[in-house]
């Protein structure tokens, strides 16, 4: 089943059914395919994004000096607007780096791995090792509707009582405004669109369900970086202002967070995508269950998470900066089973919102789940 004989197949559409059967091919075949220099991590180059990413941040940052000067009050608030956008994509960078720690892709050593991811998640209210363990859980179980950790879709049956009435224009707009404005902090504070638990579940509670007693620790750990980082934002708004702190560091924040719903959403919803119960779940199958998308020039702003979203699912400690190359190898074996939609982002998050209601098989007593809407 290698490249060859797959290389004349007429690429799917980005409407078409992925595949549920079991792939003709192996996770072995896979990463034979992919030049081996592509799961080789560099201190130096991880290192040179970070320091970028936070040398473009610390120079937004700078300019806002001079917004101020600015004659007109139009000219002023237009300036803000647009450092609250361009800060909040580079801090989003910033972020997919961190993630990046979280899954031993940064550099061969997990103590450095551990160290620069906590510092970073913990700038961005992120506690470090409570993500890191739900992550590699939701990693683990991708399309598994018993056991993935982050949108989880519902049968029809599962559904709130006040679903139907949300199905419509409005309603997708206000459902969407609300996961994009407070999806990421409901979703570490109660678990919100989250994995079912049989009691509260807590990103910042190291006795909660999530995490076992040997993560009890680091799960400590997380919270006081975040306590840290709340600190220095509380001191900030003293020498500077309370508002000049919003201005500057919590309307960006808020992006960074809508972003994050955005793209955990986007990745694994597309109704393109199965899903599985126990009786037919694999993790090739639950991995393959995601999609590539353009987001244009915030590709390469994201670290190309959004891009190359399959070939991280398949390979996550694989470093960001291989996975353009990793990708192109292992699309002629994928065939069918890969999936890339090109739609842009912001008309696929309305049209994800519309078509991916709820999943059910179009058999009864199959184990494969489809999206569907209609009520």
């Amino acid at each position: 089943m290698g490249a060859g004989g797959r290389m004349d197949l007429p690429a799917p559409k980005s409407t078409d059914r992925v595949p549920s059967a079991k792939p003709p091919f192996t996770v072995g075949q896979l990463k034979k395919a992919i030049p081996p220099h592509c799961f080789n991590r560099s201190i130096p180059r991880s290192f040179s994004y970070v320091v970028m990413d936070l040398s473009i941040s610390f120079s937004l940052l700078y300019l806002t000096q001079f917004i101020p000067l600015l004659p007109l009050p139009l000219a002023r608030f237009m300036a803000w607007a647009l450092y609250w956008v361009v800060q909040g994509c580079v801090l989003t960078g910033v972020w997919v780096l961190a993630h990046e720690c979280g899954h031993h892709a940064f550099s061969d050593y997990s103590w450095l791995d551990d160290l620069v991811g906590l510092v970073l998640h913990s700038a961005l209210l992120v506690p470090y090792f409570s993500w890191k363990y739900s992550h590699r859980r939701h990693h683990s179980n991708t399309g598994s509707l018993e056991r993935d950790e982050v949108f989880v879709p519902k049968p029809k049956a599962q559904l709130a009582w006040f679903s139907p009435y949300l199905n419509n224009p409005p309603g997708r707009v206000m459902t969407l405004f609300v996961s994009l404005t407070m999806g990421w902090p409901l979703y570490l504070a109660f678990n919100v669109s989250g994995r079912a638990y049989p009691r509260f579940a807590c990103h910042f509670d190291p006795y909660g369900p999530i995490y076992s007693d040997r993560e009890c620790t680091q799960i400590f750990i997380s919270d006081l970086g975040i306590l840290a980082a709340l600190y220095a934002i509380y001191r900030a708004s003293f020498a500077y202002g309370f508002t000049h702190v919003v201005c500057v560091y919590g309307v960006p924040l808020l992006i960074v967070n809508g972003f994050l719903v955005l793209i955990t959403f986007l990745q694994h919803t597309h109704p393109a995508l199965p899903h599985y119960d126990g009786t037919e779940w694999d993790w090739l199958r639950g991995a393959l269950a995601t999609v590539d998308r353009d987001y244009g020039i915030l590709n390469t702003v994201f670290h190309h998470i959004t891009d190359t979203h399959v070939a991280h699912h398949l390979f996550s400690t694989m470093p960001h900066y291989h996975a353009e190359e990793a990708t192109k190898a292992i699309k002629p074996i994928l065939g069918e089973y890969y999936r890339y939609d090109a739609t842009p982002f912001y008309k696929a998050m309305y049209r994800e919102a519309k078509e991916c209601v709820y999943v059910e098989p179009d058999k009864k007593g199959e184990g494969v789940f489809w999206y569907k809407n209609e009520f």
